[in-house]
């Protein structure tokens, strides 16, 4: 039996007559990284403040740890982290000062621990430093610290990447996978930024205008990802001739550009070899044979338009 740590039942949130989010159906597995994917305006946020109790849901159940949050709500919301909007710090205060007032406030102040935790997110250097001189990718690890200074866990976090550079993307996508793999911490994890839900989540949620279209895993993703193989030849008629001729020609799917010479091929990947050992017994130039794989991005784009 699939243990969820997070599970919705036709889980709504209406605002006046605009249904934001339109009975959708989570399942979060224990120790997983979940990645709720979707456009701006999609409903993850709103989703996310439904599961953390800052908003109602308008109908539907939620369950957190397999419980009913409304019976048993100090003891789950006391073993989540979260993360919703930008976190707020003391600007004159070190990383260790902020985190030490949090965990006085939480009623769990450990000197250690916040050592340890200054160390698992990599900002245990920076102990003179004040929070209103540190980076942005600075702020965000200081916002997970804070998130699991209790030891969470969950952590739920609403776009912790946005507005990242490349490096701190990097960074933040390390940390997280960290907690997950090393930890076991269970983290449901929102973002437009396909490219990186794409390189750190186990199980994606493709939401849009309010609707959980799909959850598919990494591994499912990869299967149902289109592949194509493209070929740049130096006769593009001559090459088509060829694939028609063959037994194979009511099957073969294939598009093909004559302005720069370029065939993609959709059906029958495993024998590029062979049609190409066919193209230069023809006499054709074979410049480019390339194994091409949709991103995310695209998958993201056609899943939606489909559904």
């Amino acid at each position: 039996m699939v243990d969820y740590v997070i599970e919705t039942n036709n889980l709504s949130k209406k605002y006046s007559n605009d249904l934001v989010v339109n009975s959708i159906n989570m399942h979060v597995e224990k120790g997983k990284i979940y990645g709720l994917l979707g456009n701006n305006g999609a409903g993850k946020t709103t989703t996310m403040c439904m599961l953390l109790n800052l908003t109602y849901p308008t109908s539907g159940e939620i369950f957190l740890f397999g419980k009913d949050p409304k019976k048993y709500s100090k003891e789950i919301y006391s073993n989540i982290g979260s993360i919703i909007e930008t976190p707020g710090f003391y600007e004159n205060l070190t990383a260790y000062e902020n985190l030490k007032i949090i965990s006085k406030l939480r009623g769990n102040y450990n000197p250690q621990n916040i050592k340890s935790v200054l160390e698992m997110v990599n900002l245990s250097g920076a102990k003179s430093k004040k929070y209103k001189d540190f980076s942005l990718g600075m702020k965000q690890r200081l916002g997970i610290a804070a998130a699991i200074i209790h030891n969470p866990e969950l952590l739920i976090l609403d776009e912790p990447i946005n507005g990242l550079d490349p490096f701190g993307i990097k960074e933040i996508r390390a940390l997280l996978k960290r907690l997950s793999h090393e930890f076991g911490i269970t983290i449901l994890i929102s973002s437009h930024i396909l490219s990186e839900i794409e390189n750190i989540a186990d199980v994606i949620g493709f939401m849009d205008n309010g609707v959980l279209i799909d959850e598919i895993s990494r591994d499912e993703l990869f299967e149902k990802l289109n592949k194509s193989v493209e070929f740049e030849v130096s006769d593009v008629d001559l090459a088509i001739s060829i694939f028609k001729e063959l037994e194979l020609k009511e099957n073969v799917d294939f598009t093909f550009n004559k302005e720069n010479g370029t065939i993609y091929l959709y059906t029958h990947l495993g024998m590029r070899d062979k049609f190409n050992a066919l193209f230069v017994k023809a006499g054709i130039d074979v410049n480019k044979v390339n194994l091409c794989e949709e991103n995310l991005e695209e998958f993201f784009t056609r899943f939606v338009s489909n559904n």
